[in-house]
């Protein structure tokens, strides 16, 4: 393995993104109707007291919103539905166009075709660099049985368990 201490932002996003993920979408209630956006960076951080930490990038303008509403729901993505993925990615448009969900015991988003849902209110932000680390505490969540993650590795879309993935689609 070589070494490099180049740590360039370009040269960051290319080794970290050997480390695989899966994808999620938060979504929450706002004033202005339902709003979400597409979320990688999204992990469990405790289980007693139950939080999970997401980090929007802070040049988000769907994070401000839900950070007012004070409570969002992390939709964890199932194989097959890479299209939602880019569809809450995309800036300026509908993201829930076409999009049916259900609403959660928190009143946000849990979109129809969610893996599994994760019902939060806000407990704490902390300065992330260009990104805020968002602590939620867990309210309530769910899950489907018999439906396999969406991952994302080395910039592409992959789906089902590791031992059996299938590249999908690869993604600049």
């Amino acid at each position: 393995m070589t070494e490099h201490f180049d740590l360039t932002p370009q040269r960051l996003r290319h080794v970290l993104g050997h480390f695989a993920s899966g994808l999620t979408v938060i979504t929450a209630a706002t004033d202005n109707g339902p709003a979400g956006f597409t979320c990688q960076s999204f992990s469990s951080l405790s289980l007693d007291p139950a939080l999970v930490t997401f980090s929007p990038a802070r040049t988000s303008s769907t994070w401000p919103q839900l950070r007012k509403a004070g409570r969002f729901t992390v939709n964890i993505l199932p194989a097959g539905h890479q299209h939602l993925a880019a569809q809450f990615a995309r800036s300026g448009a509908d993201k829930f166009a076409g999009v049916d969900y259900t609403v959660s015991p928190l009143g946000n988003p849990v979109l129809d075709q969610a893996l599994a849902w994760v019902d939060c209110e806000l407990h704490e932000e902390y300065d992330g660099g260009d990104h805020t680390i968002v602590v939620g505490a867990v309210r309530a969540l769910g899950a489907r049985d018999g439906a396999e993650p969406l991952l994302f590795f080395k910039g592409g879309y992959f789906e089902g368990v590791p031992s059996r993935a299938k590249l999908l689609e690869n993604v600049a």
